[in-house]
């Protein structure tokens, strides 16, 4: 039997109507994974480690829409905002108390493009290699002086 009860009726009354995919659209700001240009995490955002990424994208899709964390304080996305308006995204701070997510931002379009990287990828620094060897080798000269 496919049709509705009471109970189905109540809990769309309380909780509003059941949208497929929720935990997706939870995790991406209210869209779903298959419409997404770029996402960028909270980390990205706030460090603005995607904004490069994220205008080369804007330059590509103009037509598409760019949403917020809203979780992410606004200090954070001014520079994010100000690339929105540069190329005429228009943007959307969302906030779901509800959910929990690392997702900071997300371009996004109406309809699937199914594009199949949508994470940025997080750049080794050469100089972060070199410190550490560095590190390990003023250690080693330390145990060699007291040694």
């Amino acid at each position: 039997m496919a049709g509705k009860n009471t109970e189905d009726y109540l809990n769309e009354g309380i909780y509003g109507k059941r949208l497929p995919k929720q935990n997706e659209r939870n995790t991406f700001l209210g869209t779903l994974r298959e419409r997404i240009v770029i996402a960028l995490t909270k980390g990205q955002v706030m460090s603005d480690k995607g904004l490069n990424v994220l205008e080369e994208a804007m330059k590509e899709n103009r037509d598409a829409k760019l949403l917020f964390n809203g979780h992410i304080a606004y200090k954070f996305i001014n520079e994010e905002k100000a690339l929105a308006n540069k190329y005429n995204v228009p943007y959307t701070i969302i906030t779901n108390e509800d959910s929990k997510t690392d997702i900071g931002a997300v371009l996004t379009y109406d309809h699937a493009i199914d594009k199949e990287n949508i994470f940025m990828e997080e750049e080794v620094v050469k100089d972060t290699i070199e410190e550490t060897s560095s590190l390990f080798s003023k250690v080693k000269k330390w145990f060699q002086l007291n040694g």
